[in-house]
Order: C-alpha cells, then structure tokens, then sequence
C-alpha cells in the first residue's frame, strides 16, 4: 500500500460523521434553518448530540439565546435545497418560504420541524461549557419523529467541496452489544 500526505484542510472528509442536517431553529417569532454536518452522538439515554456551529450563523445566536432547535434530517429528494439553505444566510432570508418547506409545530420546543424532512429530533441545549472556546453545543433529544413510510431512507454526507455521498447499501451483521 503507498500512501501519500494528505491535506489537513480535506481531513474532515474522510472523518464525516453523519448525515447532513437541518437545523431548525426561532428566535422572536422568527424562523431559521441552516445546513449543518459537524456532529456526533454522545449518549444513547438520553440521547445526546454534540455539534458545532459558526459563531457567523444566525442560528448561533439563535440556539445560544433560546438554547433549543431542532435537528430535521433530510433525504436525497432534498438535496438541492440542503444545499441552497447552506449558501445563504437567515438574517435577509426567509428559508422555509424560499425553498418551500413546511415549517411543523414542535411539542417540546418552539422551534419547527421541517414537514418534509423523513426525521426530526426536538433538542434543548444540555451544556454551554464548549461553546466559547469551540462553538460546540451539546444538545440533549427531548423527542424524536420519523416518517415510517420512508424505509430506507438515503441521506447525504457531506465530503467537502461540494462533493456528497449518498447512503446506500445496507449491511446486517449480529452484534452482541446491547
């Protein structure tokens, strides 16, 4: 095997954790989503997810104000305005009406599920003590909602540049962890 030194800029790439995700968020009356990849489980029960977000996004100060969001997880059908809502910013745009999704009362917290999204996961903010230093949330799942009509959902995941890959084959091996 011949390996080369790779660039420490592209390292995320070969690291990504998870599906791209939209974060939903409101603040006055007003709602946001942005795109986001950086993000990771952290506890099963309750189920924690640690995040970060650039103190430069709208649902920064958002998220740090009402210290709640939810996280909507998308499909392949979605992809071209995961994409768009990642492009611009919250503070001149009205994302749901400009890429005509359905924002979607939330029984835990104030900000919206995205109807069109397959799952989404109601969040209040657990631990700040990262966020200063990192621009790291942890955020702990308050409830959750799937769309049980979607069996196999194919999310996307974020590369770098652009690039996506797309969830496909499923693989079932036994495990002995409970």
């Amino acid at each position: 095997m011949a390996k080369r030194a790779f660039p420490l800029a592209k390292v995320y790439g070969l690291l990504e954790p998870g599906p791209v995700v939209l974060v939903a968020t409101a603040r006055k009356g007003q709602a946001n989503i942005m795109t986001m990849s950086w993000h990771t489980m952290m506890e099963f029960e309750p189920p924690l997810v640690g995040c970060v977000i650039s103190g430069r996004n709208a649902s920064f100060d958002a998220l740090r104000a009402t210290k709640e969001c939810v996280i909507n997880i998308p499909t392949l059908e979605l992809a071209k305005q995961v994409v768009g809502i990642g492009n611009c910013s919250g503070r001149t745009v009205d994302k749901f009406a400009k890429f005509g999704l359905t924002p979607v009362s939330a029984s835990e917290v104030q900000a919206p599920l995205i109807g069109e999204c397959y799952a989404s996961l109601e969040c209040r903010v657990a631990d700040t003590r990262l966020v200063n230093r990192y621009n790291f949330f942890i955020l702990e799942v308050v409830q959750a909602w799937v769309d049980t009509a979607v069996k196999n959902p194919q999310t996307l995941h974020h590369r770098g540049n652009g690039v996506f890959v797309v969830a496909g084959e499923t693989v079932k091996l036994r495990s002995r962890m409970k």
